[in-house]
């Protein structure tokens, strides 16, 4: 009995050892080359960022290289391809959170969108790097040469990572609840600090303006504002005033000039204005320009030059200072100011030069913002005072300036002629009539980013490009009679 039940249980007891399957080993032991980040581990260890990444990341670097108005040092175009793939980076990490991770992709298409996206980006900076050339041949600038395309990808890599490392860094220390405390302590900041700010600033511009430069030395003959002679003290005429009535060969012809300080109201300057031309002579001239300034007051002197070149001397030239701030700042915040003194200064001197026995031609000048400005007054006044003979505006901004019967000077490199907020939509329309460099084909959006980053350096480029012009302004003045 005892023999039988062993010898039928060592069958069951030897069962389960000749049943177990050969495949159950667990399933987590098995490799895989899928990860849930961003990233995928390769058999090495290193990771890959997803499709979509590479591709933001190439975008961003074929729209900052598109060709542009001006050249670009590598450090300038270094940061705008940083700012653009930092943007793409946020812009695709949004876009996850928003509408989830979606199926992630395998090692191999990864790594083709990296090797794709390193190649055509090398790419894109490198034909960026050509259209520099281009355009420095045309401005008789140094060309550069492929340590330009290692400075700009080294340089964007390095801002990118910054960028992405604060923005990681503030989105882990900031909860709502400070970004609500950050935001409301932005606003009281604003109202408090900005009035004190502002007035800081007006108050460093007047006296920057009203500082005397020992370099520049006061006038002695009578033709110009400042002399010993003259209805307006020197010290009164500002920085800008200062070099306009102290410039040109010809010390004989005549300058006269009004700043802020020589009298308190408008009406009072431009009076002063009037009766210092009548004191240098400048209504028994066959020509007298009305130069508009620009905001700091600044009037070119190739534009004076040029004048005095082409009436061979028999010319006067007056302007009228309406602000001591940067022209931008006045274009946002006081064109109005620029617009009211233009339009008093051109009606009066336009006025009394009819009352001459010979009265002499009027012609009205501006640059950048003088020609915002001066436009306003040449359209409202030359019907009914026909002294006012003809209008040059040079470097006018996009859409802003009435252009007939006038003449236009704007340099094709020019940033400021090109720019406005339809360069979004729409090509440029304003007439270039010197073609000074290349042209870069209008794009919707890049067009508009890359000609607002060649804002900053419009004044870098020599005369004849970009927003500097030369003694044509003067030259191209129309002969009335």
């Amino acid at each position: 009995m005892t023999g039988s039940i062993a010898g039928a249980a060592a069958p069951s007891s030897a069962a389960p050892t000749s049943t177990v399957p050969s495949t159950a080993v667990p399933a987590a032991t098995a490799p895989t080359n899928e990860t849930h980040g961003d990233t995928a581990s390769t058999a090495t260890g290193q990771r890959l960022p997803r499709v979509g990444t590479s591709a933001a990341l190439t975008a961003a670097v074929l729209m900052s290289s598109a060709p542009g108005l001006l050249p670009r040092p590598a450090v300038t175009q270094a940061l705008l391809t940083g700012v653009a793939m930092a943007i793409g980076l946020a812009i695709v990490c949004c876009a996850r959170r928003a509408f989830g991770t979606g199926r992630h992709t395998r090692i191999r298409p990864r790594a083709w969108a990296v090797c794709v996206g390193a190649l055509t980006s090398t790419a894109a900076v490198y034909s960026n790097m050509l259209w520099q050339n281009r355009l420095r041949a045309a401005m008789d600038a140094d060309t550069v040469h492929w340590t330009y395309v290692v400075d700009v990808l080294g340089g964007a890599a390095c801002v990118a990572l910054a960028l992405c490392g604060l923005a990681h860094a503030v989105s882990r220390v900031c909860s709502v609840r400070s970004v609500v405390l950050i935001t409301v302590l932005g606003v009281l900041s604003y109202g408090v600090g900005g009035p004190v700010i502002r007035s800081a600033v007006a108050g460093s511009l007047s006296a920057s303006s009203s500082a005397t430069e020992d370099t520049v030395p006061a006038p002695t003959t009578r033709t110009r504002s400042g002399s010993p002679e003259s209805l307006v003290p020197w010290n009164t005429l500002g920085r800008e005033g200062r070099r306009f009535v102290s410039g040109g060969l010809d010390p004989t012809t005549v300058r006269t000039y009004v700043g802020l300080d020589s009298a308190p109201t408008l009406d009072q300057r431009v009076d002063a204005a009037v009766a210092e031309m009548e004191r240098a002579g400048a209504f028994e001239r066959g020509v007298v320009v009305v130069a508009i300034p620009t905001g700091s007051g600044w009037v070119d002197e190739n534009a004076v030059a040029g004048a005095e070149l082409r009436f061979r001397g028999d010319v006067a030239t007056v302007a009228l200072q309406y602000s001591n701030k940067p022209s931008w700042a006045t274009f946002l915040f006081a064109e109005d100011d620029a617009r009211r003194s233009a339009y008093a200064m051109v009606r009066a001197v336009a006025t009394r030069a009819a009352e001459q026995t010979r009265p002499p031609s009027v012609i009205v000048y501006g640059q950048s913002l003088g020609s915002v400005a001066g436009s306003d007054a040449y359209v409202s006044l030359r019907q009914t005072l026909p002294g006012i003979c003809g209008a040059v505006w040079a470097g006018p901004p996009a859409g802003a300036v009435n252009t007939d019967d006038a003449t236009v000077l704007a340099n094709a490199s020019d940033p400021v002629v090109a720019w406005s907020a339809s360069l979004l939509w729409s090509a440029p329309t304003q007439q270039v009539t010197h073609h000074d460099a290349p042209s870069p084909m209008w794009l919707p959006i890049i067009s508009f980013v890359q000609t607002s980053v060649d804002l900053a350096a419009a004044l870098d480029a020599d005369s004849g490009h970009g927003h500097r012009y030369g003694t044509e302004q003067g030259t191209a003045m129309p002969r009335c009679r």
